[in-house]
């Protein structure tokens, strides 16, 4: 048996493989035996090597480097500037007259944070969303039993009235099994939510394990709880059962004396959930499959959509078929193989559409100048939501089914972002912390919108050049400028946008005829920039195929950039 490669066998030193190990370079995190120490220590006689018995492993400090003095490690903290500082730092008259504290004091002080809301993250608030996922999974068992004596009942009531009555009683289970798979659907969605969420909360407490246990000073100061998410719990949303009311059979007037069916409906717990006390063990939750950015893109379709001038807005109703919108007052419906057009709606008020999104049950919803966000159902239009003082510009459906809607205000100073459930205004989002605005104000300029998987809002600012993303509260994350060099070499001039199944953000640059790729963080990833000419809107399929409106040759583009 090979001592170097048994599983039996104890650590051997990584220099020379064959001793036991008996000394760390906490410096370096490398095992050393005794012999090999003296060689360690002048392999790289830079650093400040810090050899420690085996045993004493990272015990040893890694202070973080200065970042204003090469070479030089932080081992003070400034409490006004918030940033770690070193000798040379203090020495200057940047920090004259701050107060200054150990860095071990405050890494302390750090951890002893993190370990409280790890605690509670583990204790309380995962066991908590523990429970939610088993209630929502009862109440849709209760739901299915409940339904099916509904269904029982109409069924005995049936039994008494003649033949030519069956047709009523199909009509009203039909209606009972269509309001069970509404409930049922609803519920299973909140379950979703409730699992996305224990999945997070899950990854948060990874995260926070490994800063904590990490002797890597400069990680505690790079992780950010966000614990304060997960303290507001979702509402509770408890189905309303529908009751059968029977009638005396009477031969006249049947449709009516048959019975009539109340609807089912949801109503919120007024008390909701309640956070839990007691320690549970979390499971593991679900996450989509990782896919990996192609080398080669490939076009697998092309889409002429015919409209006369312009071609501006694409939204995915299906994985088969899109919607599109153009400098017109119609917005179409086309069959992506076929490259047919299967519908027109022609907007209610005479208007272009501003913007157009698919909702989560499949209708077409889209903002108007006249100051209404709009949504066709069965081709009939109903207008949700009218403003005052506000024009709408762009505008999406949530995971949670709610709109966010991007807006404008009459003197065109002011920008920001609303949701909305149903005709509910539920948020506002306008400013930073610091009050200034989040958004760029002026005439004339598309402000499109999007949410990604992490719950991310993200805008793509054509008057600011940039791509701001908030977190689902309304806090700035970070603001995507483009990236150098450009395929065109023209400056950033972002328009469409959309995300993918791995948190990805794509958003259009017209100027530079192609499509950026960020990360969930703001990283940039690469440019899609195959023979695509002035893009402009783009959604992605639940394949995450791109689709992509190009403006002015009135196509809409179908590529394939991930495997």
């Amino acid at each position: 048996m090979d001592p170097r490669t048994s599983a039996q066998d104890v650590m051997r030193c990584d220099l020379c493989e064959t001793a036991v190990v008996q000394m760390h370079c906490d410096t370096c995190l490398v095992n050393l035996c005794t012999a090999c120490v003296g060689k360690h220590m002048i392999s790289d006689e830079s650093k400040d090597h810090k050899v420690v018995k085996f045993q004493a492993r990272k015990s040893t400090p890694l202070y973080p480097g200065c970042k204003s003095h090469s070479k030089q490690q932080c081992t003070m903290y400034c409490d006004k500037c918030e940033i770690p500082v070193c000798t040379k730092c203090l020495a200057s008259d940047q920090h004259l007259g701050h107060k200054l504290s150990e860095i071990l004091v405050i890494v302390d002080e750090k951890k002893i944070k993190m370990i409280k809301e790890q605690s509670e993250l583990k204790e309380t608030i995962y066991p908590t969303y523990e429970d939610i996922a088993s209630d929502v999974k009862n109440r849709m068992s209760q739901l299915k039993k409940k339904y099916g004596d509904l269904s029982t009942a109409i069924t005995k009531h049936g039994e008494d009235w003649h033949r030519e009555i069956d047709k009523l009683v199909k009509k009203l289970k039909a209606e009972v099994e269509e309001m069970k798979s509404t409930q049922l659907q609803t519920l299973q969605k909140h379950l979703d939510e409730i699992n996305k969420k224990m999945s997070d909360i899950k990854d948060e407490i990874d995260s926070l394990e490994m800063a904590i246990n990490s002797n890597d000073l400069s990680k505690l100061f790079k992780v950010t709880s966000n614990v304060n998410i997960y303290r507001s719990l979702p509402q509770k949303p408890v189905p309303t059962l529908s009751k059968f009311i029977p009638e005396k059979i009477q031969e006249e007037k049947l449709s009516k004396m048959f019975g009539t069916l109340s609807s089912g409906s949801f109503t919120s717990d007024k008390d909701g959930y309640i956070m839990k006390t007691t320690q549970k063990s979390p499971e593991a939750g679900s996450s989509p499959p990782v896919k990996q950015l192609l080398d080669e893109l490939e076009t697998l379709k092309t889409v002429n959509t015919g409209y006369n001038q312009y071609l501006i807005n694409v939204a995915c109703l299906s994985d088969e078929e899109i919607w599109t919108r153009g400098s017109d007052t119609t917005m179409k419906l086309y069959s992506i193989n076929q490259g047919s057009l299967l519908k027109s709606i022609t907007t209610k008020s005479g208007n272009r559409a501003e913007d157009i999104a698919v909702t989560k049950s499949g209708d077409l919803v889209y903002t108007d100048y006249d100051r209404t966000v709009n949504i066709v159902k069965n081709e009939k239009i109903d207008e949700v939501i009218r403003l005052q003082n506000w024009k709408p510009r762009g505008v999406c459906s949530t995971s949670s089914g709610d709109l966010l809607v991007t807006m404008y205000s009459d003197d065109y100073k002011q920008t920001k972002v609303v949701r909305y459930s149903g005709s509910t205004e539920k948020q506002t989002i306008q400013f930073h912390d610091k009050g200034q605005p989040l958004y760029s104000s002026g005439a004339g300029y598309n402000r499109y919108i999007t949410e990604n998987r992490n719950l991310d809002i993200c805008v793509s600012d054509e008057g600011a050049k940039a791509v701001v993303v908030v977190n689902q509260a309304g806090k700035l994350r970070f603001r995507y400028t483009g990236h150098t060099p450009a395929p065109k070499n023209q400056p950033f001039y972002p328009v469409g946008i959309t995300t993918d199944s791995q948190s990805h953000i794509l958003t259009a640059d017209y100027n530079n005829h192609c499509v950026h790729i960020i990360d969930q963080d703001g990283q940039f990833l690469r440019y899609i920039d195959c023979g695509l000419s002035r893009p402009w809107g783009l959604c992605t399929d639940t394949n995450d195929n791109l689709f992509v409106a190009q403006r002015e040759n009135r196509q809409v583009m179908k590529i394939k950039y991930m495997c």
